[in-house]
């Protein structure tokens, strides 16, 4: 009995880990086993476990350029119930709220309720960039790491055009797919504190995996267009 009792143990300790990784972004079983040490066919046991259960869903690997032979690779990734499971600022009182807000008031007026409930992360990321400097890329990934203190599990890559904000954790995704003003609220944060325009390009209250936002490079004086570089 201990055995056993034992053994359900490591799965459930495993299920959660696999959870932690799945909520950096969608990932293969064979990329899961990787970081855990485990067999593909040891993952996808635990990840048929939670497809089973609701947590987990699978889809092909959309492939960029030339695809090999063979099936597309599968992936997985957690499900809007896996999600609810995770902490959460708001509930359904706070829904309740804004729906009174906008009835009363009108959009606007939630407008500047989301506006002013974002102030204080505003002040808090503020100060945890101090010594970002001024360049977008530099500060978003300064503001990823102080993002990631605030719950969002946030990270900062370069691409060709600039940079990209990715969030993997919304506290406010269950109140924000019914009030986008909330993301709209965010994403003007995220501009003000990275210090230029950005593009919102996905959000976790829209259906998407992640909040992706879209950090364009600062131009170089006088750069050609196709002379441009990122600033580091």
């Amino acid at each position: 009995m201990k055995n056993v009792e034992t053994a359900a143990a490591l799965d459930t300790r495993t299920r959660d880990r696999v959870a932690e990784l799945l909520l950096q972004g969608a990932a293969t079983a064979t990329e899961l086993g990787r970081i855990l040490g485990l067999s593909p066919a040891g993952v996808r046991r635990h990840l048929d476990a939670m497809q089973a259960d609701g947590l987990v869903e699978c889809r092909e690997r959309l492939e960029r350029g030339p695809r090999g032979r063979g099936r597309p690779a599968r992936e997985f990734l957690l499900t809007a119930a896996a999600r609810e499971t995770l902490p959460h600022t708001y509930d359904g009182l706070a829904s309740a709220a804004l729906r009174w807000i906008a009835e009363h008031g009108g959009p606007a007026e939630v407008a500047a309720f989301a506006a002013a409930q974002v102030g204080g992360l505003e002040e808090r990321c503020q100060a945890a960039m101090a010594e970002a400097g001024s360049d977008p890329v530099a500060r978003a990934e300064a503001l990823a790491r102080a993002l990631t203190a605030e719950g969002y599990a946030a990270g900062a890559t370069t691409i060709a055009t600039g940079g990209q904000l990715c969030q993997h954790h919304c506290p406010v995704a269950h109140v924000a797919a019914e009030f986008s003003q909330l993301c709209e609220a965010e994403t003007q944060v995220i501009s003000r504190l990275v210090g230029t325009h950005v593009q919102r390009l996905a959000t976790i209250a829209n259906g998407d995996g992640v909040c992706t936002t879209h950090i364009p490079a600062r131009v170089e004086p006088g750069a050609r267009p196709d002379r441009q570089r990122i600033v580091r």
